[in-house]
């Protein structure tokens, strides 16, 4: 922490996690379409701080650890809350979220202590995981060398250029796959504020470049072995992304709500078919909001059912069969909540009429949030793997997808 700033505070329950999202979400709420509109322009250090300082981001620390130890139920819950305001500064932790998980099951004591210790004073973890120019994302060129000194270029970093870690996937000297934690101010290590993209703006996701960094060796964790194991990494970094999309559903829905409520005027054909003197008395607007308030709460409620897979499983699943279980649970929430957002978010203007795309209300946002964090993988492979193992008892993948 800086001098003189507190340490936030250790939130010990369910309920605790959700008022503190509230709070932060009331925070972030003014200044969410200057964000929106500033991009990688401006660096939302305020609604950061806010997030950072409301003991959200210790919420999983394990208890052994000085944590809470609270469970998806919870990530999901705040996650989404948050996101139905600004779903940039809900997704910055998202892989901070995931990386205290690698750490609570593959962590060394020291490593648990030095990072979790930080974690607990506001710290936050940033990730560099992605990369560009190899048949996938995950074809790695970044490399820690036998002497301990990483060198790479990494993009979509989310969170990176505002943390305090970073959390690097590399190949060692031998080929092996491990994450190496470096300090985001270590020498070596610049962040770049190249994220110019439609939505989810305020991620600021930009390229992070890693040139002859010094590792400490107490800080490389040996990332291949989490997935040599049937693991819930994946699928626990997945229900936050399907939290984010149900953020966005419901934020497009309230959004759309305020303005029909306040706002927009009975279409011509509505006041004289049935004397509409409102948006609301035209049958169709009626219908069309229902069928989208219906799709929000499914979502909600698929997201709700995956989390409670997820608390049932553990963090270490008992076996493969209940970590298909989790996997699949939560690929159909994510597959469904992002098609719900995107749906939503473009179906408001439907509902709202031509004023509401005035760019003083911003409202696109909501759509060009959720059709950029949607693909943020395929969702056809979601449903893919869900239809083969009902249908021929085919495992889902162990990759971890993030």
């Amino acid at each position: 922490m800086l001098p003189g700033v507190s340490a936030p505070p250790v939130l010990t329950s369910h309920e605790e996690a959700v008022a503190a999202a509230h709070a932060v979400a009331e925070a972030i709420a003014p200044g969410v379409i200057e964000r929106d509109r500033a991009g990688a322009a401006t660096v939302p250090h305020a609604a950061l701080a806010a997030l950072d300082g409301s003991g959200l981001l210790s919420i999983t620390v394990p208890r052994d650890d000085g944590g809470p130890g609270l469970g998806p139920r919870t990530l999901a819950e705040v996650t989404r809350i948050v996101a139905a305001v600004d779903p940039a500064i809900a997704q910055v932790p998202q892989a901070h979220f995931l990386f205290v998980d690698v750490l609570a099951v593959w962590g060394t004591d020291a490593q648990r202590e030095r990072i979790f210790g930080d974690v607990l004073n506001g710290a936050r973890l940033g990730n560099a995981l992605a990369e560009r120019g190899g048949t996938h994302a995950q074809d790695l060129k970044t490399r820690v060398d036998a002497d301990g000194v990483l060198n790479g270029i990494k993009y979509y970093c989310t969170g990176a250029l505002t943390s305090r870690w970073i959390a690097v996937s590399a190949l060692d000297a031998s080929d092996r796959l491990v994450a190496a934690f470096v300090a985001r101010d270590a020498p070596g290590v610049s962040v770049d504020t190249d994220w110019d993209v439609i939505g989810q703006r305020a991620t600021i996701s930009g390229t992070a470049r890693f040139e002859d960094v010094a590792v400490d060796p107490e800080l490389l964790v040996d990332y291949a072995r989490a997935f040599e194991v049937p693991q819930q990494l994946g699928a626990r970094a997945q229900l936050t992304h399907a939290a984010i999309e149900a953020g966005i559903a419901g934020g497009a829905l309230r959004d759309a709500t305020s303005y029909l409520r306040e706002k927009a005027r009975p279409s011509m054909e509505a006041a004289k078919a049935v004397g509409a003197t409102a948006a609301a008395d035209d049958p169709h607007v009626l219908h069309r909001y229902g069928r989208a308030a219906t799709r929000v709460q499914a979502a909600e409620a698929l997201l709700e059912q995956a989390a409670l897979t997820l608390e049932e499983v553990g963090l270490v699943p008992q076996d493969a069969a209940a970590a298909a279980r989790g996997s699949l649970a939560v690929a159909a929430a994510k597959a469904f909540a992002s098609e719900v957002a995107v749906e939503v978010s473009s179906e408001l203007f439907q509902l709202a009429g031509t004023s509401s795309t005035a760019a003083k209300y911003d409202l696109d946002r909501h759509w060009r949030n959720a059709r950029t964090h949607s693909v943020h993988d395929p969702l056809d492979w979601k449903y893919h793997h869900i239809a083969a193992h009902a249908l021929a008892d085919v495992p889902p993948p162990n990759h971890g997808q993030l």
